[in-house]
């Protein structure tokens, strides 16, 4: 498959800015993979497509606020910094991308908050964008990140375009977010709500839970024509025994295991035995995902509409059919369906 294939014209106004009023009243096609019928529902009918004894896997990764705004010693400039991941939490070390990056030397200092509450120092150059900061703290551990995560505001993606609103702190983030670690959300979870949950487990639905702490190569354009030179960002990915034995059993007993989200698919497929069932794992992930591609774990999927050259849209591409699912995405943009992290949902059985 070649990047070009994975161009379409989204009209910039279906690019959703605000998620739906409430979380499980969005939109939402159905695609069967077999016979190729498209529905048209609300996310809260995802209820009359799951039986008894089927699994459904959530990512239960947080998003914490990873985006501050600082100044530069000397000269004020304004410099946005973007914590990727904590490297060491007794030196107070940060992976981080700093935008304008020309401007930012190592030995440079970075000042936050009012009064300067927080003080960074630049000690590596990483990537042409990344850095690595050492933040100059006195107190305890606790206050540090305290004070790190008050300064800093909900990482939307930026082609959400529009300044961060207050409801955004709790709307980009599932219902079950608990492991703290992502810069951006599992956006196919966002459609839960506690009401929506409740209803699939009195049906008898099962849950299982995996992490994978999303980072930025999400948002990451792919700038190479052959996609086999691509590579994917390492992301670390947490699959617990629970997690496995509820997939597991699900697989032999021939009910429907459901991916909700790409995250989720990413990670059960990095960590599969050779007869196809799911492995527990503790480590880093940077599988990509594109046709063509034999998926051993889930059969079916739960996706956001993607934007054009996504790693997400090829990796939903391959479980539908590449084909398939641009047809989709045509009748998509024809209907109106919202795109991006706060649009509406794509159910692929």
């Amino acid at each position: 498959m070649k990047l070009s294939q994975y161009n379409f014209n989204l009209p910039t106004d279906l690019i959703a800015k605000y998620p739906s009023d409430n979380r499980d009243e969005s939109r939402m096609m159905v695609l069967h993979k077999e016979s190729g019928k498209i529905e048209h529902r609300h996310f809260k009918d995802i209820i009359d497509y799951f039986q008894d004894k089927d699994v459904m896997v959530f990512n239960d990764t947080k998003v914490f606020p990873a985006r501050l705004y600082g100044n530069k010693e000397k000269t004020g400039a304004e410099i946005e910094v973007f914590l990727l991941r904590e490297l060491n939490k007794e030196q107070r070390l940060w992976d981080v991308l700093v935008d304008p990056a020309r401007k930012i030397r190592i030995g440079n200092k970075l000042y936050f908050g009012e009064d300067d509450v927080l003080v960074a120092e630049v000690i590596d150059n990483t990537t042409s964008r990344g850095r690595t900061l050492r933040f100059l703290y006195d107190g305890d551990y606790d206050d540090f990140k305290k004070t790190l995560f008050e300064l800093g505001e909900t990482p939307l993606p930026k082609f959400i375009n529009r300044p961060v609103e207050p409801e955004d702190k709790e709307r980009f983030q599932t219902i079950y977010a608990r492991n703290e670690g992502a810069v951006a959300a599992p956006t196919a979870g966002m459609h839960f709500s506690r009401e929506l949950m409740k209803r699939l487990e009195i049906k008898g639905i099962e849950f299982a839970y995996v992490t994978l702490h999303v980072g930025l190569g999400n948002f990451r354009t792919v700038d190479v024509e052959d996609l086999t030179k691509h590579k994917m960002d390492s992301e670390r990915i947490i699959i617990s025994s629970d997690a496995v034995k509820a997939v597991n059993n699900a697989k032999e007993r021939r009910n429907n295991v459901c991916a909700v989200g790409t995250t989720v698919m990413r990670t059960l497929e990095s960590s599969v035995s050779t007869t196809g069932f799911l492995k527990t794992y503790d480590g880093w992930t940077n599988k990509f995902i594109f046709p063509p591609y034999e998926f051993s774990v889930p059969n079916q999927m739960i996706s956001n509409f993607h934007l054009p050259y996504s790693t997400l849209l090829m990796m939903v591409s391959a479980f539908a059919g590449y084909e398939q699912l641009m047809d989709a995405y045509k009748l998509a943009i024809k209907e109106k369906y919202r795109f991006g992290t706060y649009g509406d949902a794509m159910l692929i059985i």
